[in-house]
């Protein structure tokens, strides 16, 4: 009989927007079990937090060094680490688990700085640990088949790859007025040295990379800042040398109004295009040069094996961003639970996830754009590792 994945999770207290989304995508399955947290620096809220999600006070920590340590010697401890604190936190939190034995689940970005980020790949290699970072919108079941359509040869030469990410709710200075999710996001020693790239930008560029299958080489980036007086960008125009000699954009920008969360990404080669937007998650629009677009549907006539998989309910019936949550969570069970039994991990199902590399590239990708901008437009080098 499978057992429930064990996890605690760091950060994700009250009022946290990230952190309950997490809670909802993990238990969607029910093959995960949150049995620990660190929820809160302040012990009082972590306290409180963990006894609204149902913690045992007895697992319920103040610092996630000390349930770091504790949790490694119990029989029952946790097998895997859920960390979804602000940005500059992720690397110091990973460290002490992977260094105890635990496998580390940790939200977007990997980390504030490359050296963190290459650290971060060493440690998991040499702790035989695993690591997945939820960029999350891997997980929707027509990213899934784009990602299948492309490497299957059916857009052909891939010839140009672009994604973006634009959302208006930074368009007014609510940073300077003290909103939480809007104050650390901007604040350079919490978010790192980008704002809108390590926010979103980063799932605009793994998004690409996922369903393309290509690496970025170089980038060409013009970072600004809409907003007077914000001190990190809030927008990012970003051209992209990709391998395979294709060419293409990341946008992103949180001063866009009327963009709630618009995340989309198109691939054409030479002989098809496909374009996927997050606003009709469950479609897929197909154009084969001299043909009639064709719009694939979730569930329906032409999906594909793995969209299958991962969809839960027949074609209109709507699914989206919780589900695709949890197909990543799902999977990521799976591979856990598999690595820590000493069983062979379905090397298919585990391209799927991003791991601590698909991170790392993520990272690098926003300090060659950072490097870029800052020498006043140049192409500068993006490649991981």
């Amino acid at each position: 009989m499978r057992q429930r994945l064990r996890v605690g999770m760091v950060g994700g207290g009250r009022n946290a927007f990230i952190g309950a989304v997490h809670r909802l995508a993990m238990r969607l399955d029910d093959q995960i079990a949150l049995v620990a947290g660190a929820l809160s620096s302040d012990p009082e809220n972590a306290a409180v937090s963990a006894a609204e999600i149902g913690i045992v006070p007895e697992r319920s920590y103040a610092d996630y060094r000390e349930m770091a340590r504790v949790e490694a010697m119990r029989s029952d401890g946790i097998e895997a680490v859920v960390i979804v604190t602000p940005n500059h936190l992720h690397a110091p939190i990973a460290t002490p688990f992977l260094e105890a034995g635990i496998d580390v689940i940790c939200d977007k970005p990997l980390s504030t700085t490359l050296t963190d980020a290459e650290a971060l790949v060493s440690l998991a290699r040499a702790k035989n640990r695993k690591f997945v970072v939820t960029l999350n919108n891997t997980g929707y079941a027509m990213v899934r088949q784009a990602r299948e359509m492309v490497a299957a040869g059916e857009l052909g030469r891939i010839v140009a790859v672009h994604a973006a990410y634009i959302q208006d709710w930074l368009t007014l200075p609510i940073d300077a007025e003290g909103q939480k999710q809007a104050e650390w996001r901007t604040d350079p020693a919490r978010a790192g040295q980008s704002a809108v790239l390590a926010d979103i930008g980063v799932h605009a560029f793994n998004l690409a990379s996922f369903v393309s299958g290509c690496q970025a080489e170089q980038v060409f980036a013009d970072l600004f800042t809409a907003v007077p007086g914000r001190r990190l960008d809030d927008n990012a125009h970003v051209l992209v040398r990709w391998t395979g000699e294709a060419r293409g954009t990341i946008l992103a920008s949180q001063t866009s109004p009327g963009h709630y969360n618009d995340l989309s990404v198109r691939i054409y080669g030479d002989k098809a295009g496909l374009e996927w937007s997050g606003l009709r998650p469950e479609e897929l629009r197909f154009s084969r040069h001299g043909e009639e677009t064709r719009t694939l549907v979730r569930g329906g006539h032409g999906a594909s094996e793995e969209s299958r998989r991962v969809s839960r309910m027949p074609a209109a019936h709507p699914e989206g961003y919780i589900e695709a949550f949890a197909n990543l969570y799902r999977d990521a069970a799976d591979i856990i639970r598999a690595h820590r039994a000493g069983e062979a991990v379905d090397a298919a199902r585990a391209a799927q996830v991003p791991d601590v590399v698909d991170g790392a590239r993520g990272v690098k990708f926003v300090a060659a754009a950072v490097a870029s901008s800052s020498a006043g437009g140049a192409w500068a080098p993006a490649l991981f590792p």
